[in-house]
């Protein structure tokens, strides 16, 4: 009965999390908008559901077990004679996992195959390319094409492919529009290509998923699915109204720290790609380093720790004195 009791409430304890996800709006994860994104969702949603029946039939034939062969008032002192080993026990419980590992490894290799191209459908479309450059904590887009740069937020026509070229100006950082696809790396140096479809006009929410020091946490952007006409549109109001993009300006952006929207004209690839080198000319590693205000707090940090020391030695020898008197005394 105890037995039971343990059973009942780690089984609580599990479905908790579960229960109180519920309250929270619906996982974007969940809510594919793409191809892509939907091949990705059916993969965790199998996943999530074979593995759930594995856990159920593990539970069921563990309260069996400990059901069956529990200690009873009535067992007397018996003693279960000794056996050897089932070989064929043996076997299916080497079997089984091997069957799990394959059932699993199937769908999910097909899957990584399937979302490295061009979503099947859109073969015969020649993909809009917008080149990523993650930088801390912000992300560029370029628009090689249109000779347009954005900085965090996208705009792409919707029910048509894109391929992303991505790469770093600095640390490595993770793409991830979970509604239209899932994360990739950018890295300084080389070059990574992710390819996402949205089916419908539409804004979808956009991060670096990979830790990378203070503004981590507002390191977002915006993907604006439109319709052809509007991406259009909107490519002509670009060229009509913003200002031309400067080498000066791109150093000033890759500064580290947050960013709101912008638009440029003309792209950084005129002068730096960098999936190919050159973050270095750009990059001043002093301007990671901490201010001159938070130094002279840690020196009175350090300058206060000292003179706590220096009391409890002074306290420390104080005491020992008095105790040689008292010893001297007596």
């Amino acid at each position: 009965m105890k037995a039971m009791k343990k059973l009942v409430y780690i089984l609580t304890l599990l479905f908790i999390p579960i229960f109180l996800a519920g309250c929270e709006s619906k996982l974007l994860v969940f809510d594919p908008k793409g191809p892509i994104a939907r091949s990705l969702t059916d993969l965790i949603v199998y996943s999530i559901s074979f593995m759930l029946v594995i856990v159920i039939v593990i539970f069921v034939l563990f309260s069996y077990i400990v059901w069956k062969y529990r200690a009873r008032k009535d067992d007397g002192d018996f003693e279960p004679k000794e056996e050897k080993g089932n070989h064929w026990l043996e076997i299916t419980w080497f079997t089984i996992p091997v069957i799990i590992v394959i059932a699993l490894m199937i769908p999910t290799t097909k899957t990584i195959y399937e979302v490295e191209d061009i979503p099947q459908g859109y073969e015969e479309e020649e993909p809009l390319v917008i080149h990523v450059t993650s930088a801390d904590w912000k992300w560029i887009f370029s628009y090689p094409e249109q000779n347009i740069e954005t900085v965090n937020y996208i705009n792409i026509p919707a029910d048509h492919p894109v391929q992303f070229k991505m790469t770093s100006a600095g640390t490595m950082q993770s793409f991830w529009v979970p509604e239209l696809g899932g994360q990739k790396y950018t890295m300084a140096n080389m070059q990574t290509n992710l390819f996402l479809v949205a089916d419908k006009p539409g804004s979808f929410y956009g991060r670096n998923t990979s830790f990378n020091g203070r503004g981590y946490a507002h390191m977002e952007f915006e993907v604006q699915a439109q319709t052809q006409d509007d991406f259009n549109e909107w490519v002509n109001d670009v060229k009509t109204t913003a200002i031309d993009l400067t080498e000066d300006k791109y150093a000033e952006i890759l500064e580290p720290g947050n960013l709101g929207r912008m638009t440029f004209n003309k792209t950084h690839l005129e002068w730096v790609n960098h999936a190919h080198g050159g973050s270095e000319k750009y990059i001043d590693s002093e301007l990671y380093e901490i201010s001159h205000d938070d130094e002279e707090h840690e020196e009175e940090s350090e300058d206060t720790d000292e003179q706590i020391e220096e009391s409890n030695t002074e306290v420390e020898e104080d005491t020992s004195d008095s105790t040689d008197a008292d010893h001297s005394h007596h």
